[in-house]
């Protein structure tokens, strides 16, 4: 397989990205794009000047992968119906919002030799691959994922829109089962969850709290680590590390006033900065090209699917007990 031909299925603003990409890569060919939003579909094949299909099953025969970037419900039905005309498939997240759905997905693609890659764009933060060499045994993590509301990703709820992000590098970063989660969420803007805080207890003793929220002003992606020698500081837009380490702290105490002084060594780590996405992409097509192993196993997949819906399925029951 020389040159690989590729389409896109929806293109909203996920998919403009990936067309974006996709559009510059020197071993693809971009074959078509689908849209069932005709004018959008339209306005983006002119952009970048590339083929629009009314309907996507008419591009199945001409392109050897497909990323899929439609709506969550849509994923389960779109993502097997490409798989079944034998094409790799790069699904945005969340493989779908039904864990039995996602298993199908994934033992389909196995059956048919195929890659089924989850657009779980972070994992290619520098930022976040620089992170793994840091972390060896955290004792808390603590993640906030804020921002203010955008209309379009309203029928998600904010746990598979953003929260999964830090679900799977968490899980991915523990290695450990996790034993315990406790919940609280709300509605603002929509009717699914835009606000929700989420406490995870690991077998080994470690301790995660994730804050989601698309109600907040202003826009925040943080991840801390504790460690018994050093405190470990992510921010994920900027793809910055900081790392505290020997600190001390102490009270000054003057006739006039009490206050608090802290030092410690801090390092900045150096990151490899490029764009996630483009990274994310060239490794799903490496896979299908070259038999590059997976970055997150099936497995570990499924787990953090699993534990984002357990999540929304607390916080819908404790809506229907206070009812």
């Amino acid at each position: 397989m020389s040159r690989i031909k590729a389409g896109v299925l929806g293109v909203g603003k996920m998919g403009e990205y990936h067309v974006g990409v996709l559009s510059e890569l020197r071993d693809v060919d971009l074959i078509a794009i689908a849209d069932k939003d005709q004018q959008r579909g339209q306005a983006i094949s002119e952009r970048y000047d590339v083929p629009f299909c009314k309907d996507f099953k008419d591009m199945l025969k001409q392109v050897d992968v497909a990323v899929v970037a439609v709506p969550t419900k849509l994923h389960y039905p779109i993502a097997k119906e490409v798989l079944n005309a034998g094409i790799h498939v790069l699904l945005e997240k969340p493989c779908s919002d039904n864990l039995d759905h996602a298993r199908e997905l994934f033992d389909l693609a196995d059956r048919k030799n195929l890659i089924l890659h989850i657009g779980h764009v972070e994992r290619f933060n520098g930022a976040v691959q620089e992170l793994h060499k840091l972390v060896d045994d955290p004792i808390l993590v603590d993640c906030k994922r804020m921002g203010p509301f955008v209309e379009r990703m309203k029928d998600d709820s904010v746990v598979l829109d953003t929260m999964i992000h830090d679900i799977d590098i968490i899980l991915n970063l523990i290695d450990s089962k996790v034993v315990r989660v406790n919940v609280m969420g709300r509605s603002v803007f929509s009717d699914k969850d835009d606000v929700v805080s989420v406490q995870l207890a690991f077998e080994n003793g470690c301790i995660a709290n994730i804050l989601a929220s698309r109600a907040s002003q202003n826009k925040e992606r943080t991840l801390s680590i504790t460690q018994k020698d050093s405190y470990v500081i992510l921010d994920y837009t900027d793809q910055e590390i900081y790392v505290h380490r020997q600190s001390s702290s102490d009270y000054i105490l003057t006739k006039d006033s009490l206050r608090y002084k802290q030092e410690s060594l801090i390092e900045r780590i150096f990151v490899h900065k490029d764009n996630p996405l483009k990274l994310e992409i060239q490794h799903f097509i490496d896979c299908v090209k070259n038999g590059t192993p997976r970055k997150v196993t099936v497995d570990n997949e499924l787990y953090s699917l699993e534990i984002a819906l357990g999540i929304m399925e607390q916080i819908q029951k404790q809506k229907r007990i206070s009812h």
